[in-house]
């Protein structure tokens, strides 16, 4: 096969189909589960919430071990092997026959869910540093455009029947495998690999890696309480939408729609000119604190048309996650990113494990007669809480550590042997 050139635009191609699929069955699973509960809201809050975490504690386990796996045989062969696993998994989900199969299925989902830790990898492989936070921007506007297209049909397709859209999004997924196959090429460098390393590749030995960098040690309570928040917003959206608003598969995909038609627009057009105008450290600060505010009036919308005008205000809250992801990879040594990736990739896994667990239970508790008071948003005003401590924790940082950080990549001292 002739040598192909490594382009971001297959990257993106994968992506996006990939998060497509994945939109697909946001607006239909917490349906399907009230089918398997006799539709009460609140069982299958919790089970939901159990679910999410399941699947999260899944990518906590094999994320760094598939890092450190592309670390060694190359970017490539992961990608094809994750995708082809989840094709293959939406099928057994659609013909799943009660909660212990869909159980099942999301245990297999968040073991082969390595794409976006992979892709960072890529990004970081093909990127020249002064061009990262950009190149990063390549997973907002995937995740943008595949959640304008991918809820909204989700939701039309589920309300004919909620199997439909694990069928649709089973073929685009080994669509996504047939094409990366056929024009995905290897981004890392041959003297880029280093060999796997059980050490490493555990979870809990991926992260002390972490502290090799104090940069990067240093942001990730940061990034822990960002993605705690986002985990909140993400697992009772579609319960607080059904809630509050009586929303339908369809009016749920068609809100996400809008999410993703925000968040491709900032990702997609504005990101470059936010983050070079401001900064990455700016941008970072900047980008919490408009997630605080969304946060809070996500919690306090009275009327569901606002869930269509709130999220162009959060996307903009979009530009901290480039905005981190570039400073920690131009801290860390380039035959060292996708482990670092994997590293952080397990640290959101772990935060999905725990954030949902705690938001669909605040949710299940403020709306039932338990509760003093009836508080749908709560679990919204528990991610703004964090997203708080985030922005207080991430300007400490910046106050104590030189712009321009000390180490030199190229000077660190080498790994130990393992």
């Amino acid at each position: 096969m002739p040598k192909r050139e490594a382009k971001l635009g297959f990257i993106f191609v994968t992506l996006l189909l990939d998060i497509l699929g994945l939109g697909l069955i946001i607006p239909v699973l917490p349906k399907l589960i009230e089918s398997f509960t006799n539709n009460n809201v609140e069982s299958a809050s919790t089970v939901y919430g159990i679910m999410i975490a399941v699947y999260a504690l899944m990518q906590f386990i094999f994320a760094p071990i598939l890092g450190s796996l592309s670390d060694q045989y190359g970017r490539r062969p992961v990608i094809l092997i994750s995708l082809l696993g989840s094709g293959l998994d939406y099928l057994l989900l659609a013909f799943a026959p009660s909660l212990s199969w869909l159980f099942v299925g999301r245990v297999i989902s968040g073991v082969t869910a390595a794409n976006i830790t992979t892709a960072s990898a890529y990004i970081v492989d093909v990127s020249a540093p002064e061009d990262r936070a950009k190149n990063f921007g390549i997973l907002g506007v995937a995740f943008g455009l595949g959640f304008i297209i991918g809820p909204a049909i989700g939701g039309l397709l589920g309300d004919v029947k909620l199997h439909l859209p694990f069928l649709v999004v089973a073929g685009i997924t080994l669509l996504n495998w047939l094409y990366g196959y056929f024009v995905l090429p290897e981004s890392l460098k041959p003297e880029n690999r280093r060999p796997f390393s059980w050490r490493r590749a555990n979870p809990i030995g991926s992260l002390s890696g972490l502290g090799r960098y104090p940069i990067v040690l240093a942001l990730v309570s940061t990034i822990v309480l960002a993605s705690m928040a986002q985990n909140a917003l993400q697992s009772t959206w579609v319960l607080y939408t059904d809630f509050r608003y009586n929303w339908g598969p369809r009016d749920v995909g068609l809100s996400l729609a809008v999410v993703g038609l925000s968040a491709a627009i900032v990702q997609g057009g504005l990101i470059g000119k936010i983050v070079g105008f401001l900064g990455e450290r700016k941008a970072l600060l900047v980008g919490l604190s408009i997630s605080v505010v969304s946060f809070i009036l996500y919690g306090l919308a009275s009327a569901g048309w606002m869930l269509y005008v709130i999220p162009f205000l959060g996307a903009l809250g979009g530009i901290s996650g480039p905005s981190a992801q570039s400073i920690i990879t131009q801290n860390v040594a380039d035959n060292e990113q996708g482990a670092i990736q994997g590293a952080l990739t397990s640290l959101n896994s772990l935060t999905g494990v725990i954030a949902p667990l705690i938001a669909t239970n605040v949710f299940r508790y403020f709306i039932s007669d338990a509760a003093p008071v009836t508080i749908p948003g709560a679990a919204f005003f528990i991610g703004a809480f964090f997203l708080v401590i985030a922005l207080a924790l991430a300007a400490r940082t910046f106050r104590r550590l030189p712009e321009t950080v000390a180490e030199n990549v190229s000077e660190m001292p080498p790994m130990l042997p393992h």
